[in-house]
């Protein structure tokens, strides 16, 4: 193999390199000069003002805010869970040796991972649970983000190697043995992060209650903001800043959860294959 080539491609020479450079320069220059233009005009506004975050100074806005993040974290909590197990049931049924059960299953997955997430939970309330917006973004969490991790559990599955399955049948376990003696506890350790990334999903998704009155943070920001006159005008802004922080921090600590999760799982295999050894 050439010294200037790799597997995957082409080691760039020279030329290229000072060409990808100045690129590269010139980029960051552009998005440093765009994020300072937004910024100036943002500051010129009175947005960054200190009269503009003298609203989180008052107990009762924090309060407000954590009633927010609760009523958050339920509506995640609750559709991660019924997320996971749709998914689970809609994932067996992609596996299944019937075909009328693999059709239906194929069906509802390919549907709600077309349907528009923000049509889905407006429809939901609109239509039915018009007195519950809770169930309705949980719903539409739910159906989406179920359609969605079935895909990845069945993926999960089919990329256990074919001869862990085949061992199985050959010891005379039934299929429901194998898949929950052998191809599940192998396939969870491949598709974890996966399935926390689509976790992450569902928690930001969460702001989507907002369109139906769910008190959601971004719902419950909006209020604030909107409650908070100063002489510069409403605290859109640093109220944005605020929520965005606290999403942004929790979708950080259940990303830190996925790779604790994963490498514990990691640790344990290991322990496991050295005592088999």
């Amino acid at each position: 193999m050439s010294g200037n080539s790799s597997v995957l491609y082409d080691v760039p020479g020279p030329r290229a390199r000072l060409r990808n450079n100045v690129l590269g320069v010139v980029s960051g220059l552009a998005l440093l000069a765009g994020l300072w233009y937004a910024f100036t005009k943002l500051n010129d506004a009175g947005q960054f003002s200190a009269a503009m975050w003298d609203v989180f100074a008052y107990k009762n806005t924090q309060e407000t805010i954590l009633t927010a993040l609760l009523d958050t974290l339920l509506a995640f909590g609750t559709a991660a869970v019924l997320s996971l197990v749709l998914g689970a049931l809609l994932a067996i049924g992609r596996l299944s040796d019937h075909r009328p059960v693999r059709a239906v299953c194929t069906a509802v997955v390919q549907f709600f991972r077309a349907m528009p997430l923000l049509v889905m939970i407006f429809g939901l309330y609109v239509a039915v649970l018009t007195s519950a917006p809770f169930w309705a973004l949980v719903i539409g969490l739910t159906l989406y983000n179920g359609a969605v991790q079935a895909e990845i559990i069945r993926s999960g599955i089919n990329a256990v190697p074919r001869g862990q399955s085949e061992a199985g049948y050959a010891i005379g376990l039934r299929k429901t043995q194998v898949m929950t003696l052998i191809l599940t506890p192998q396939a969870v350790r491949a598709m974890l992060p996966a399935i926390i990334g689509q976790l992450v999903v569902t928690l930001k998704d969460t702001s989507l209650g907002y369109v139906i009155t769910y008190p959601e943070l971004l719902h419950v920001g909006k209020q604030i903001a909107a409650s908070w006159a100063t002489p510069d005008g409403y605290p859109y802004i640093p109220v944005t800043i605020v929520i965005g922080a606290i999403y942004i921090g929790c979708c950080l600590l259940l990303t830190a959860l996925a790779k604790w999760l994963e490498g514990r799982s990691r640790r344990g295999a290991n322990r496991r294959t050295t005592a088999a050894a």
